[in-house]
């Protein structure tokens, strides 16, 4: 495995990020000893491997499992969970604390492995580290509060107490995608175990390593080993089976994919929460800060070379503003430089693998064929990497180009002039998903009301995604196709349980009693409910 930059001569205009002298390769962070002790605990009767997008080659051997290792692990998950239910919410919560800390102290650790499998640039990467341990506070806080039991007002006061319980549904299956492959991996399952889950994750093999370094370290900050368990195998094989024992399932990926698991899941009458698929929108409004918003526009567009479920693909920009914005946009996107280092300078990394580099060609070289004109980028940079696509701005596009409608998933944006707002809302509302979208004005109000009318499941006004996601404390989730569920706040752990309600019938039944007949026991009723109206209780 090396990770030599050879001189080349660029193939497109984007610069390319020195690496700095003494940089680590894969040899120096994946060694045999990482690999073994990441991989001891993981049950497997097969061999298969995860690559590296910088070269595509091999970075590590892994154990693969059948349909029998995942039944297995689900026992051992089932057997050790009763144990950790049974242990105080806020035992649980800190080691969420715990975990916090070791992710910040260790993150060096974790951010090699998150470039090396998933290609991206390393400021990218910290993105990852920063929504796991805001997570893994605010659960470790809020955790108890959200989970203690809840009074509330009986159907007869005084006479009726009544308390609401969050019961764990049991084990959690965890299909995780490998685009985040932190923050969507154990990310999403601090909320499940901290709620007195037990949990079978099945992270993506090409990103497995990133995985199963975070259940290592919240294993190290204090949660049976048992409780979490990992299974590695191709999706169509492993994925049914992971739908198949779960009491809960949790699924990140594409829609297609999305609605099988929510078919399998629905067969078993067991709950799902499914993030899917976007075709984000962005709309500068004629009041916007130029500066900003192209600036913003780099940010919402390009992180992870577009590989972000809330990534922006479709840029609506006012009349009177278009022009220079454009002009703004394609300056900054042109001097982003490109690189595979580990380490941080460059603005932009690789993507994953050819598949994705694939649809990011052909949505770019369809649309050209068509009649669209390329602002900036639309070449493949195999000078720095197999997989490198330049990160790349398109003008002109309409239907039926593929790139109009369908999710790319890579470095691709295509700008819409408009000159009316409610016809920039409307087509940013014209497609079947609803995940995130982006406005920027200077009139914050504006820009507030205008949100409220985008149906979308995150708005956020004056950037592109990190202040709707980074707020934990308020749900996250989609739209229309774009999934089912929330991940943070309430609804990203209360999603983990089953509500249970234990109602205490003291003094008197509810039944006639005190000699009353039928008809004196309704009329008696009757007056109570209007009594209880006028007091305005609830």
């Amino acid at each position: 495995m090396t990770d030599s930059l050879a001189p080349a001569t660029p193939l497109g205009t984007n610069p390319v990020a020195p690496a700095p002298s003494g940089a680590r390769t894969a040899a120096d962070v994946v060694t045999p000893e990482l690999v073994a002790q990441l991989t001891r605990e993981v049950i497997g009767s097969g061999t298969t491997a995860n690559h590296m997008p910088f070269t595509g080659e091999k970075l590590a051997d892994l154990p693969e499992a059948a349909p029998r290792d995942v039944a297995t692990a689900f026992e051992r998950a089932r057997a050790a969970q009763v144990a950790w239910a049974r242990t105080p919410v806020r035992q649980r919560a800190a080691v969420l604390l715990r975990f916090h800390d070791l992710v910040l102290q260790r993150q060096a650790e974790v951010l090699d492995l998150i470039q090396l499998e998933t290609g991206k640039a390393r400021l990218h990467a910290h993105e990852e580290v920063q929504a796991v341990a805001v997570a893994a506070r605010h659960y470790g806080r809020r955790a108890a509060a959200y989970l203690n039991p809840k009074r509330h007002t009986g159907v007869v006061p005084v006479l009726t107490k009544v308390t609401e319980l969050r019961q764990p549904r049991g084990v959690v299956g965890q299909i995780a995608p490998w685009n985040y492959p932190l923050e969507l991996s154990i990310g999403d399952a601090l909320p499940a175990l901290v709620a007195g889950n037990a949990l079978v994750m099945k992270p993506d093999t090409e990103t497995a390593l990133t995985a199963l370094w975070a259940r290592d370290l919240i294993i190290e900050a204090g949660l049976p080993a048992e409780v979490f368990q990992v299974v590695l195998g191709e999706g169509p094989v492993i994925g049914p089976e992971i739908v198949k024992h779960a009491d809960f399932v949790s699924f990140t990926g594409s829609t297609r994919t999305g609605r099988e698991v929510a078919t399998g899941a629905a067969a078993r009458l067991v709950g799902v929460s499914l993030e899917l698929g976007g075709k984000n929108a962005m709309l500068v409004l004629h009041d916007a800060d130029v500066e900003k918003a192209a600036a913003g526009a780099v940010r919402a567009c390009f992180s992870s070379a577009g590989q972000l479920c809330i990534s922006i693909e479709r840029l609506y920009v006012h009349e009177a503003v278009a022009d220079l914005f454009v002009e703004r946009f394609a300056e900054k996107t042109k001097a982003m430089r490109l690189g595979r280092s580990l380490a941080y300078g460059a603005e932009m990394g690789s993507l994953v693998g050819e598949r994705q580099l694939e649809t990011t060609r052909r949505h770019v070289d369809e649309a050209v064929a068509k009649g669209a004109t390329v602002v900036a980028g639309g070449v493949a940079r195999p000078d720095i990497g197999p997989y490198f696509y330049e990160p790349t701005i398109l003008e002109g596009v309409e239907a039926p180009m593929a790139v109009c409608t369908e999710e790319t998933f890579g470095p691709v944006v295509a700008i819409y002039r408009f000159t009316d707002e409610n016809e920039a809302v409307e087509l940013a509302n014209s497609t079947s998903y609803g995940l995130n979208s982006s406005v920027w004005t200077k009139d914050g109000r504006r820009g507030r009301d205008l949100a409220a009318r985008l149906r979308t499941g995150t708005v956020n006004v004056n950037e592109g995604y990190g202040p709707a996601y980074g707020s934990v404390q308020s749900p996250m989730g989609g739209m229309k196709d774009s999934g089912l569920g929330r991940r943070h706040g309430s609804e990203g752990i209360l999603k983990y349980t089953e509500a249970q309600t234990v109602a205490h019938q003291r003094i008197v039944p509810l039944a006639p009693s005190f000699g009353m007949d039928d008809e004196k026991y309704a009329a008696f009723m009757t007056t109570s409910l209007r009594l209880m109206k006028a007091l305005r209780l609830r």
